[in-house]
């Protein structure tokens, strides 16, 4: 007996404890990929136009310009991409919803069949799908995760999506200007910390992802630099093309 409740106990705080990160949700995706993208853009867009052998304040212009068109472009982006798969979406749910409520059994039928194809017994399938096909916005939901792959009542929010990149993709493009707004003088330190930024957002990305840190940290400094490094020359290029 002492077992049996020792047993329950475990799994009941087996249960409680088990959660799961939210893979779901509309910020995630456009943050990171708005602060490596302002991050590596504005870097390489500086660089190229200080390879050119510009003014120092040409240079900042241009930082500056970068993270304002980038910042403004990625959140515009980002809205009409995820409002665009939110309306097909909806679509969707739609035509589901009209089955559900023109031919009931037939989609009562085709829920039993799915839950028959996953190995539940014939009759028990049919009972399952009889008992949860009672409630119309129940069935639909079932229908929508097993036919679509949706959850209904979790679909991405085209705001959040917007303003999460347009912080992200701000803050990161900060990063290559801020030395020169706190008086440096030359390019390297902008460099210096857009690289060291690069490797922990990579590291950061990690930590949410289970890579490893100092793997990711390592990819995505040295995708910034290469970009870099490539823009660089080909402004020194053309800088003495064009001079």
């Amino acid at each position: 007996m002492a077992i049996i409740e020792t047993e329950a106990v475990l799994h009941e705080a087996h249960r409680d404890n088990h959660t799961h990160r939210d893979v779901n949700g509309g910020w995630l995706r456009p943050a990171v990929f708005g602060a490596m993208d302002g991050l590596v853009s504005n870097l390489a867009l500086m660089t190229g136009v200080a390879g050119g052998s510009v003014s120092q304040q040409t240079v900042v212009l241009s930082g500056l310009a970068g993270l304002a068109a980038g910042a403004f472009s990625m959140a515009a982006g980002e809205y009409t991409s995820v409002a665009s798969q939110r309306e097909l979406v909806e679509a969707e749910l739609d035509v589901e919803r009209r089955e559900l409520r023109r031919h009931p059994k037939d989609e009562e039928a085709e829920l039993a069949a799915l839950y028959q194809a996953r190995g539940v017994e014939p009759a028990l399938a049919r009972e399952v799908a009889r008992q949860l096909s009672r409630d119309p916005e129940q069935a639909l939901e079932i229908h929508a995760r097993e036919e679509l792959g949706i959850d209904p009542g979790d679909l991405p929010s085209p705001t959040v999506a917007a303003v999460s990149s347009f912080g992200s993709f701000a803050l990161g493009a900060l990063l290559p200007v801020l030395p020169y707004l706190l008086g440096a003088s030359s390019l390297w330190p902008a460099v210096l910390l857009a690289l060291l930024g690069l490797f922990l957002c990579g590291a950061v990305v990690a930590k949410v992802t289970a890579r490893t840190w100092w793997y990711s940290g390592l990819r995505q400094l040295a995708l910034g630099g290469a970009a870099a490094g490539v823009t660089y020359a080909l402004g020194t290029l053309f800088g003495t093309a064009v001079g």
